[in-house]
């Protein structure tokens, strides 16, 4: 592994699916607005580190202020 990699960091690999998540939800949406399969894939992107959960629990927020390091499958 280079430094140059370290410093940018690891990329996260996303699956076709999540990739049309994220471009379907870029920024902030409402958890309670998206299906039962969409809740699925958003829970599966916050493991991942790509979204985030507001402290009150009802917003799923894009990280989209980290660099964009997202490798598709």
């Amino acid at each position: 592994m280079k430094i140059v990699q370290l410093l940018t960091g690891l990329p996260t690999v996303v699956t076709n699916e999540e990739r049309d998540f994220i471009q379907h939800h870029p920024e902030r949406v409402k958890i309670t607005s998206l299906s039962e399969h969409d809740q699925w894939l958003a829970q599966t992107l916050v493991r991942k580190g790509i979204y985030s959960i507001s402290k009150d629990n009802v917003t799923l927020i894009n990280n989209s202020n980290e660099k964009d390091t997202r490798t598709s499958l």
